[in-house]
């Protein structure tokens, strides 16, 4: 009996056999499907609560964006009856000359953190990954990091008592015959006031992203380095910081996005003290103007402007990260 030629045999075995084709409806798809969750229904029910979680207070808000077209009024109209205005809400923002002054208060606070807040994070993770001893190592963490957990009442509180009109500086300058201060009322320095209090909260915080980042370098490169003649200085610019630029520009991009976010908690508690001229911000804006004052309507066209400005700025800076050759927040 004749044996059937090598591509015949070729042939037939890259044909699928009957009921073994894997297409999306197929037995074995479905039995595939059922067979992975079945096997991660573990880690699916772990990360159950947090994706409901995001859903109830992120997605399900989403239907009250409408109120920014509407003449809403939540006691006496509900969602579904309140009468369209369509862009009058924007209309009467955009109008308002507080809000642009919320406005460029935002950005220049911005770009004051961006500027001395941004920077110390990186150069105190680069002190502590200098440092030998794992003892005063973990000393000085512990110690950078205690005020992240203080609340913002406590935190302006301290300030307070240093900084203030009574403080402890004030009072040690009258008693050796000079003129007191008083920098927490003083308009001026507000904005380099609360970017200080910015620092010593959450500066300490913001080290362990970038101490994570060094740990995963490969200490092969230092000892190469130091090989061929590299000083520590040497060592640092062109093995250490090559190793923190993704994570940089991640962060940065991250922190251009929420550019309108500058800490409302934090200014709405000095916000009576140096006046709103000087300490009205986006947030602190749509709060008066919107809830406060039962203005819903412009608080929602407040909050969607916010958004579509901070979807333009991370864009744009995921742009220019990608033009540095970093990947930024997504791939190109």
């Amino acid at each position: 009996m004749a044996k059937p030629a090598r591509g015949a045999l070729a042939a037939r075995g890259t044909e699928p056999r009957h009921g073994t084709a894997a297409g999306p409806g197929t037995p074995t798809a479905r039995a595939g499907w059922w067979h992975r969750l079945r096997r991660d229904r573990t880690l699916l029910l772990m990360v159950a609560p947090a994706v409901g979680l995001l859903l109830l207070f992120t997605y399900v808000p989403l239907l009250w964006t409408t109120v920014a077209y509407l003449d809403y009024d939540p006691f006496t109209q509900g969602l579904w009856t309140s009468p369209w205005v369509g862009l009058d809400n924007f209309s009467l923002l955009f109008e308002d000359s507080r809000f642009w002054d919320a406005f460029a208060n935002t950005l220049s606070i911005t770009f004051i953190q961006l500027v001395l807040f941004f920077p110390v994070p990186i150069a105190l993770a680069l002190l502590l990954n200098s440092v030998l001893s794992d003892k005063v190592r973990g000393l000085v963490q512990s110690i950078l990091y205690l005020p992240h957990f203080f609340s913002w009442v406590l935190v302006i509180t301290i300030f307070q008592q240093m900084l203030g009109g009574a403080g402890l500086l004030a009072q040690q300058l009258r008693a050796h015959g000079h003129e007191g201060f008083d920098l927490m009322t003083d308009p001026g320095v507000f904005k380099f006031l609360i970017t200080a209090q910015l620092v010593w909260k959450d500066a300490g915080w913001g080290v362990i992203v970038f101490l994570a980042a060094l740990s995963a370098v490969n200490q092969d490169l230092y000892e190469a380095a130091a090989v061929d003649g590299a000083n520590r200085r040497r060592r640092m610019w062109h093995v250490t910081l090559p190793a923190l630029r993704p994570v940089v520009a991640l962060l940065l991009v991250l922190r251009v996005g929420d550019s309108l976010t500058v800490g409302f908690e934090q200014i709405l508690l000095q916000r009576d003290a140096v006046g709103p001229g000087a300490s009205e911000v986006f947030d602190t804006y749509v709060w008066w103007v919107g809830i406060a004052n039962t203005d819903y309507g412009i608080a929602a066209a407040g909050g969607l402007i916010k958004g579509a400005f901070s979807l333009v700025l991370v864009l744009i800076a995921n742009k220019v990260a990608h033009m540095l050759g970093e990947q930024g927040v997504y791939r190109k």
